[in-house]
């Protein structure tokens, strides 16, 4: 007898490899599989603006890329002491305005010179509800803890976030003819909303990804990481303490999914391989001074030699650094 549902995800024609540049934008599971892909040496950028809720909050951080249209001055507020972009999230801020903007800018136009060459986005929606800046109307990405009475609450529509990523995707694709688009919706509950609102905004979002997906066929995709958490993992000891994020063990089960579905054998072997020699670098001993360690050293040392031999398009300059610091 089997106590629990699951979920049956189908053979994708998306393929993910360690020469596949993937670039992720999203809500905390965009942040949660891109750690696992950046540790697992895939070639990939995380949320070049940080975390971000919203469908037009992604769709415009990814039209700015594609414009590379700097940002200035005039693109920052300030509130507590600090400068901010409404565009990113808090730890971009800071409390002089040109070392907000250096922050800003670093991460830009890395992201600007990678997103030309991507061959997968992996988005990930994590609610229709955003938040207008009434002096301009633009949606903000983060509110930084602004005055409310500053922003214009609103919950896009099914049409509202379709209209904006046909045209988001269109724009895209002729710049990147090849890329392909794989969207997810967070299964974090947005509990301030309210529980009844939370759950429209997510069926917003699986309805205007679905309507995408039939618009564009097999350029868009769907991993099912919402239905996942919700279904197989509905027990709250699979929940991190406040009961809305999912914990670590969680995030290890979606990403075998995650494995699984886009990954070949070969890759799944490369990842095993590079897990055994990441785990020889992260270990800590407690005489670091002892010949035994100074094998244990060495001995690593060859095997990451031995690694980078075989898997030329995987940079280990990184890790060969790490060996010399020990």
């Amino acid at each position: 007898m089997d106590f629990r549902t699951c979920i049956d995800i189908p053979a994708s024609d998306v393929s993910i490899n360690h020469s596949t540049r993937v670039m992720l934008f999203g809500s905390c599971f965009s942040e949660n599989i891109g750690l696992k892909l950046l540790r697992h040496k895939f070639q990939i950028d995380v949320n070049p603006f940080g975390i971000l809720y919203n469908p037009f909050s992604v769709s415009r951080a990814i039209r700015r890329l594609l414009s590379a249209e700097s940002f200035s001055e005039a693109d920052l507020v300030f509130n507590n002491e600090l400068y901010h972009s409404l565009m990113h999230h808090g730890h971009f801020s800071a409390t002089d305005e040109q070392t907000c903007l250096h922050n800003i800018s670093l991460r830009f136009d890395k992201a600007v010179s990678f997103i030309q060459q991507t061959n997968l986005f992996l988005i990930t929606f994590g609610s229709s509800y955003v938040y207008q800046w009434k002096e301009n109307g633009e949606i903000a990405g983060n509110c930084h803890k602004l005055p409310a009475d500053r922003f214009r609450r609103l919950r896009l529509s099914v049409e509202d976030i379709t209209e904006e990523w046909e045209k988001a995707i269109t724009l895209l694709t002729a710049i990147n003819p090849g890329a392909k688009l794989l969207f997810t919706v967070s299964p974090v509950r947005h509990w301030k909303d309210g529980a009844h609102e939370n759950q429209i905004s997510k069926s917003i979002l699986h309805l205007a990804i679905d309507a995408l997906q039939r618009r564009f066929g097999e350029r868009v995709s769907y991993f099912p990481a919402y239905e996942v958490m919700m279904d197989e993992l509905r027990d709250y000891r699979f929940y991190d303490e406040d009961m809305l994020h999912p914990s670590s063990l969680a995030v290890d089960y979606i990403w075998k999914f995650f494995s699984e579905t886009y990954f070949s054998d070969a890759t799944r072997r490369v990842n095993d391989e590079w897990a055994e020699i990441r785990r020889a670098l992260d270990h800590r001993p407690l005489h670091p001074k002892t010949e035994a360690f100074r094998h244990f050293t060495e001995g690593t040392a060859q095997k990451l030699e031995d690694f980078a031999g075989r898997h030329p398009e995987i940079s280990c300059e990184e890790e060969r650094l790490l060996l010399t610091v020990k």
